[in-house]
């Protein structure tokens, strides 16, 4: 004999729940998301230093066919092209055409993968040249080489991760770390370019004993002691 399981009765309070369900408004708008304080300070923050940063448009990338290899196109994404360039050789501190279309080149190559270069990529290697705010070629030089070492540096650490031996890993470990003191090392060497070697010492305490005398500033000694008391 076959056995029907009956269906359990409905308790009280799921009666009311399907009744209050069925009695909402079909066309019932959600309410919308109210942002609390924090967030809309957050938010006022991040427009207020975007609008200090310079407008930088972004690369378009299109990939082709030319033969036996692929080739890409890149593109500034703007309604007038020529302003469009104007605006990324500012963000990027080139003097010229040539250098633009190098540093370009460059990023592009820092964003291949196989024989694609993805755009996202692109773009993205181009952010972090136009975030330091270049002032000449050798920064934005420097920033390309520095996106091209932090994405290095990512993808070690996902080959890290993805390794099925400890040989392997501990091999993309010691690229990981060759790749970490390296991008350190540029951020140092851009520092040092941007102080022109300058030396600054700050005295934030002087004490003065009784007869004695304080001298601020730079003092240079021409010779010995002794040159001193013979004058």
């Amino acid at each position: 004999m076959t056995v029907v399981p009956m269906p359990k009765r409905a308790r009280a309070n799921d009666r009311l729940s399907l009744a209050a369900e069925e009695a909402k408004p079909k066309n019932a708008v959600a309410k919308p998301y109210e942002p609390t304080d924090r967030e809309i300070a957050a938010r006022a923050a991040y427009k207020k230093r975007r609008a200090s940063k310079p407008p930088v448009p972004q690369i378009n990338v299109s990939m082709s066919e030319d033969g036996a290899k692929r080739v890409a196109s890149l593109a500034v994404d703007h309604p007038d092209p020529t302003l469009g360039y104007e605006l990324l050789a500012e963000a990027v501190g080139a003097d010229n055409g040539t250098f633009l279309a190098g540093t370009l080149d460059s990023l592009a190559k820092v964003a291949q993968v196989g024989d694609v270069v993805r755009e996202g990529e692109m773009n993205y290697a181009l952010s972090m040249v136009c975030g330091l705010r270049p002032k000449d070629q050798i920064e934005a030089t420097l920033g390309v080489q520095m996106a091209a070492i932090h994405m290095a540096t990512m993808n070690a650490a996902m080959c890290m991760g993805q390794a099925k031996t400890w040989e392997l890993k501990e091999s993309q470990e010691r690229a990981l770390n060759r790749l970490a003191r390296t991008y350190v090392a540029q951020v140092e060497a851009l520092k040092r370019y941007r102080s022109k070697g300058e030396q600054r010492v700050i005295v934030e305490r002087v004490n003065v004993e009784k007869g004695g005398q304080a001298i601020v500033g730079n003092v240079a000694h021409g010779g010995g002691v002794g040159e001193e008391n013979d004058r």
